[in-house]
């Protein structure tokens, strides 16, 4: 045992670290199951329909990972950037029009910088045009049983309209599932477990080259982990769909729509701890119950920060598009106790 995880649950559990006027909901809804069997071992509000932000990046993985698989692409085919791609909000590594890159060096740039041009170039030559591409992601979302996810664009950005039933919709039931399959059909890790990479190095000058550093802080601070996705908008709040493995034993957990990516990672932090800490067979899932559990959030307490935080939903400012804090992000790191001898 570190004395990380002690101090962790002092946090947590503390007299007088959080009183009932200082807790606050730490996210409109979870869960966490077990990658090998799909067994749910928490849930909260897990149906709960709401923008998953650039999580729908996963959606996309999918969809090009099918046409990788049917030859129709290889991660070595051109993609030229168009004027379209280039016009891409949000996060991005700025492509330029005209630029070359091969489909994998746009798939890193997806899923470690969380690219809106990359995702917005690798769905038009995929499928031909965007529209046509994310009519392959919702196909894939009802094949996978995600029967309350619908996609409108493969990168997550928000409509013009700011309104958030009109844009991409899930649940983080509907991801675990998706997260399932991504983790036992392709190789997402190979490219969310990369913590840092340049993007462009062998297309572009010098001062063009882009620092990728990946927007999940729990890669290298929290044992086992190594994906999967973040994702941030003022319609969605702070959501992460998160795995790690540790023993043979691999867990999912999805958080969607926290206040901030503090509270967020924290609530992933504890979720996975409790997850690997007990037997399967003896852990008991968590539900909330009653009506209100659909439409209410649950009031989970949480560590306390000096800062005060934003609310997931700021429909009257400009949607951003990043998973990461401004402030500088705690540093914290978890690692499983020794084995006995």
């Amino acid at each position: 045992m570190t004395k990380f995880r002690p101090l962790l649950l002092l946090l947590l559990l503390a007299p007088g670290v959080l009183s009932a006027k200082e807790t606050r909901p730490a996210y409109l809804g979870a869960i966490m199951v077990e990658a090998a069997t799909g067994r749910v071992l928490f849930e909260d509000n897990a149906d709960v329909v709401t923008p998953p932000a650039s999580m729908t990046k996963l959606m996309t993985f999918a969809v090009l990972h099918d046409k990788l698989a049917s030859g129709a692409l290889t991660l070595e085919t051109p993609v030229t950037v168009t004027a379209d791609d280039s016009r891409i909000g949000g996060t991005q590594v700025w492509l330029k029009q005209g630029e070359t890159f091969p489909v994998e060096e746009l798939i890193y740039a997806m899923m470690i910088q969380s690219g809106n041009d990359t995702a917005h170039a690798l769905a038009r030559v995929a499928a031909g045009t965007p529209a046509a591409f994310v009519e392959l992601m919702n196909a894939k979302a009802r094949e996978l049983g995600m029967t309350h996810s619908t996609f409108r664009t493969p990168h997550g950005l928000p409509p013009a309209n700011r309104h958030v039933a009109d844009g991409d919709l899930t649940t983080p039931r509907d991801y675990a599932l998706l997260s399932r399959y991504l983790l036992r059909e392709t190789k997402v890790t190979k490219y969310t477990a990369v913590r840092q990479r340049k993007f462009g190095e062998s297309q572009r000058t010098a001062d063009r080259v882009i620092a990728m550093d990946n927007h999940n802080h729990l890669l290298g601070k929290v044992a086992g982990v190594d994906g999967l996705k973040t994702g941030f908008t003022n319609g969605a709040g702070y959501c992460l769909a998160a795995t790690a493995e540790r023993g043979g034993r691999r867990l999912i957990v999805v958080v969607m729509g926290s206040p901030d990516s503090k509270t967020r990672d924290l609530k992933v932090m504890e979720l996975l701890e409790r997850g690997f800490a007990m037997a399967p067979a003896t852990l008991p899932a968590a539900k909330t119950e009653g009506p209100a559990a659909a439409t209410k959030p649950a009031e989970v307490p949480v560590v306390k920060t000096e800062k005060a935080t934003a609310p997931a939903v700021e429909p009257a400012k400009p949607a951003e598009q990043t998973s990461t804090a401004k402030d500088p992000m705690f540093i914290f790191r978890v690692t499983p106790p020794a084995k006995k001898p």
